[in-house]
Order: structure tokens, then sequence, then C-alpha cells
């Protein structure tokens, strides 16, 4: 049997689903609509050939998301997106915010109305909120171990294609900064450009000369591997040097160097920095530390959803009555 598509199901019931998590400003509602109703049709959720059979859309009930590890959410504005384009008449009631910390067997939402809705969209919210909690919790992990340096954690743009805007997002919520959005958003001179420019028999002194003539109004920044790549860069006028893969003891230098000028360049480590050696990366005085890694590879954080009788404290297995 193929279910309607909510858009087309409709209640007389008054539920009003806006982002709620209290970061509603940091994501585009637009994009969270989008992104939820692909997922969906991806998951066929109009289409359960588990759920359709087994539960009749007018059996009401509660379910609860609820933590099975500590760590930091974020993703709640997506979550409530799937449960919202997946029922509109599904009320959605958040306990935590994005950004909190959250621990093992905190309840973090509960979600009300059709069974049968809520566990059509079921994974794909989960999936969201993991993933999401997972980069959070990442990155709250490398804050933490910096703390007290003059240093920030940066993201990058090794994302999973299409979820930019919520990984990045994610890592704000871990105490992380979002930098350079796309290749729209600045200038990042890397090693291939300088590659190709060596071609032309071309140095990185007139690369960074080319792309401030080209782009006047934005930040240009260099990739470096050496103390003398980091000087032509910030000679030409270079806004901020990437130093990519550099010692300990090379970055050492680099700060060092560029500590006596009045205006020095913005300095961002990058390149085989993890949890356990960025505190000493921090401690060489650079500005950044920037890390694909909590993006492309932290491990999701581990959330369920279990329905529940709202006259018990204990989610599990419950018996429904159709209304």
């Amino acid at each position: 049997m193929t279910r309607q598509h909510p858009e087309r199901r409709r209640s007389g019931r008054s539920t009003v689903h806006t982002v709620t998590s209290g970061h509603e400003t940091l994501l585009d509602p637009k994009i969270l609509r989008r992104l939820a109703e692909s997922a969906l049709l991806e998951d066929h959720a109009w289409q359960d050939v588990t759920t359709d059979p087994l539960i009749p859309d007018e059996q009401q009930g509660q379910a609860q998301i609820i933590a099975k590890a500590d760590g930091v959410i974020a993703g709640l504005p997506m979550a409530e997106t799937v449960f919202a384009a997946a029922d509109a008449t599904l009320a959605w009631q958040p306990h935590l915010l994005d950004k909190q910390h959250v621990s093992e067997g905190d309840t973090i939402a509960t979600i009300e109305g059709s069974i049968a809705s809520i566990l059509r969209a079921e994974r794909v919210a989960l999936n969201f909120v993991g993933h999401l909690s997972g980069i959070a919790t990442a990155t709250a992990a490398v804050v933490y171990a910096i703390h007290g340096t003059r240093c920030h954690v940066r993201d990058t743009r090794k994302t999973l294609p299409g979820l930019r805007s919520l990984e990045k997002y994610a890592v704000r919520m871990g105490g992380g900064m979002s930098h350079r959005a796309d290749l729209a958003a600045a200038v990042l001179i890397k090693d291939n450009h300088i590659a190709a420019l060596y071609d032309r028999d071309l140095d990185i002194a007139t690369a960074v000369k080319l792309a401030l003539n080209a782009n006047p109004l934005l930040k240009v920044e260099v990739e470096v591997t050496s103390l003398d790549e980091a000087q032509q860069a910030a000679n030409a006028g270079a806004h901020e040097l990437l130093l990519d893969n550099m010692s300990i003891e090379a970055m050492r230098e680099v700060v060092q160097t560029f500590a006596v000028r009045e205006h020095p360049p913005a300095l961002e480590a990058s390149g085989g920095i993890t949890l356990l050696n960025a505190r000493a990366v921090a401690e060489t005085g650079v500005d950044y530390i920037s890390m694909g890694a909590l993006t492309h590879s932290a491990a999701a954080l581990d959330i369920s959803l279990k329905l529940t009788d709202p006259r018990r404290t204990d989610p599990g297995r419950v018996r429904f009555r159709s209304s």
C-alpha cells in the first residue's frame, strides 16, 4: 500500500513546526526542509512495507530520543524538520538545545502523534542527529584539549557532499569556528595552484599578487611548507598562512619570525593534527588549527528512539490503543 506524501495529509490539529533549538539563525530552514524531504524519499518513507501493514495511521503514541553515550548535541533542528516533513501533525518537544552536553540515558526530545509516521521518520532523523552530534562531540574534545592557549579550532571543506552547511554548523556547536564555506568565500592558494604556477615560471609572490588584484575584498591565504615560502607569501601581502604538515619546531619558528611584525599574517596549522597532538600544535602560538577529520571521520554519537507510554518513566516496548 502506498501512503500519501505528508503535504497532502493534514488534520485540524494545530502544530507549529519551526526551528526551535535556539540556534535557528545559523541554519536555513529551506535547506533543512530540502534535505529532510530528500532523505525521506531516499528511504521510501511513504512505502514502508513493514510499518504500513502493521500500524494504522490513526494509532497515536509518544516516542523519546535518548542518548546512549555522553557527548555534545547537534542537529535537533534537522531532526525536527524530518518529523515535520514526514507528518505535519506530529508534535515535537526538545528537552535539550544544540551545543549542550548530554549524558548517557538523557532524554533529548519527545515526539507525539501517529506512531506510523514516527517510525517512518525515525532512522532518517537519528542518522542526522547522530552524525552531527558526533562532529560536535569530536570538536568539543579538541577545543577542550587546547583550552588556555590563544588558538582556535577551524573546520575545512572536507565535508560530505550536500551536508556542508550542517556539518560546519555541528563544528560550531562543538565550540569550533567555520572557515571558508566554499570556493567563492575566500582565496586559498594551495600546493596544486602553486605547482601549476611553477610550470609557468611564476612564484608564490606572483600568485598572491594575482589573487589580491582579482579579489580586493577577500582574504588571501596561502598554503606553505617552509619558513621561506611563508615569508614569500607574507611579503607579497597574504592575509593568512596555512602551515601544512609542518613539524612543531618549524611552526614555532614561523610564529617567532612573524611575531615581531606590526601586522603579521594569521597563522593556521593543518595536516596530521589529532586530539593527541593538538595541544602541542596550539602551544607553538599559531592562531588556528584546522582539522578535516572533524567532519570526514568523526564517529556518530549513539542515539536511539523508543516508543513510550506517557504514564511510564522508562522507555521500552509498550502497548498503545488505537484512537
